[in-house]
């Protein structure tokens, strides 16, 4: 029912360039098929879980899960981590100014307790 003449068939070929499919010359015989052995731990990181689903056969929904909740589990644990050390960093700052503080504002009234303190802690202690 198609009265239309076959479009050409162009080939790209491994250098890049595009030619004519009937002007190629004739394939050469290859020896079987080539198999391209990779083991999993090859793999790249966000597809090693599909191989694995795919593998052991729990079959498209364990793919999906893998394609969908690994970027999302990885962007939490980011956010989570970057929480956590913006609140170490601030406790760091704030234990930083509290201790300049009070540095700062001790004198040697508030050395003389201290010295005191220590020795009513020692006689106690006996």
């Amino acid at each position: 029912m198609n009265h239309l003449p076959e479009p050409a068939r162009v080939v790209r070929l491994p250098d890049g360039t595009h030619v004519y499919a009937d002007q190629m010359p004739p394939a050469t015989f290859q020896s079987g098929p080539q198999v391209v052995h990779q083991h999993i731990h090859q793999a790249a990181p966000d597809r090693t879980v599909q191989r694995i689903a795919l593998g052991s056969g729990v079959g498209a929904g364990a793919v999906a899960a893998g394609v969908y909740f690994g970027p999302l589990l990885v962007g939490v644990l980011t956010a989570i981590a970057a929480n956590l050390a913006m609140l170490a960093f601030l406790a760091l700052i704030l234990a930083w100014g509290v201790h300049t503080v009070v540095k700062s504002t001790g004198s040697s009234e508030g050395a003389a307790a201290v010295k005191n303190a220590r020795r009513l802690a020692r006689r106690r202690r006996r």
